[in-house]
């Protein structure tokens, strides 16, 4: 079973496997159909692609942010209908370094699923070891995927990333936004830019090298544990734009060894629905 990260031979190994099911999930935000016709174009063999606003997230409300939630049940139809139940491994690749893929990895997880893993280095590795790409549509034999309820305490709210700002709860928020971002220099997606007080900048760009391939477990731990400053793992929140580049955090973190963070899904872009919530800037 692989539960964070799978390397390529060892994915190139299983295409045949049905027990495997695979999923693309390259996207550009801002684009949303950019990431359906590079699948069109060339994919893994096998590969199902799965849309990062219509199948990973739910519908945006006044109140939340970009990219809610999923319905876990309507998610777990889709998993099903794309042949995954509980004995499959499931395998989520992109194009930018994991940071979409690890949405799926976590809400893998969030339904229970254990047996979910990133592709380590995606498709851009894929590609360089020369291996196998197809054009061709996927007609998988669909499965039941036994949904049975989230996984408790995975999530953390708007109403508790308050409490935390206000010295209610004890906490550390991992904020995975570019440093430009964060420091409120900057804001190319959402209205008011800043981030929630009391944050710490992580990048999950810092989680990868170059080339996409994650750092070693060794390197992402001493990368967090500096970051968490004697915080334990299971007392940090990651977050980001919208809860989906915090999945990368995330999955680093498992990848590292720290595991029990949990995900603020509403991020930045719903903190900011309210402007009673407080925004701090680095002037």
């Amino acid at each position: 079973m692989y539960d964070t990260l799978v390397e390529t031979e060892t994915l190139a190994a299983h295409l045949d496997d049905p027990d495997w099911a695979v999923f693309d999930c390259r996207s550009v935000l801002g684009d949303p159909e950019a990431g359906p016709k590079t699948y069109a174009r060339s994919h893994i063999p096998g590969a199902h692609y799965i849309h990062l606003e219509r199948e990973l997230s739910g519908p945006i409300t006044p109140d939340t942010g970009r990219h809610p939630l999923p319905d876990p049940r309507v998610l777990a139809a889709i998993l099903g209908r794309a042949g995954v139940d509980g004995r499959v491994q499931l395998v989520a690749y992109d194009d930018a370094g994991g940071a979409f893929a690890a949405r799926l990895w976590w809400l893998g997880r969030w339904l229970g699923h254990t047996r979910t893993a990133v592709l380590n280095g995606g498709w851009q590795q894929w590609v360089k070891e020369d291996r196998p790409v197809s054009s061709s549509e996927v007609r998988p034999a669909p499965r039941h995927f036994d949904y049975k309820g989230t996984t408790g305490g995975a999530c953390f709210s708007t109403a508790e990333v308050l409490e935390m700002v206000r010295g209610r709860k004890h906490g550390l928020l991992l904020d995975a936004r570019s440093p430009v971002r964060y420091r409120g220099e900057q804001e190319p997606i959402d209205p008011v830019a800043g981030h929630v007080p009391g944050a710490v900048n992580l990048p999950h760009a810092g989680n990868v090298y170059e080339d996409g391939r994650f750092r070693s477990p060794t390197a992402l731990r001493q990368r967090f544990e500096e970051a968490l400053g004697g915080t334990r793992p299971e007392q940090a929140v990651c977050m980001c734009g919208s809860g989906v580049t915090a999945c990368h955090n995330l999955l680093a973190m498992e990848v590292a060894g720290l595991k029990g963070a949990r995900l603020y899904a509403g991020s930045w872009s719903e903190w900011i629905r309210d402007p009673a919530r407080p925004v701090a800037r680095v002037t």
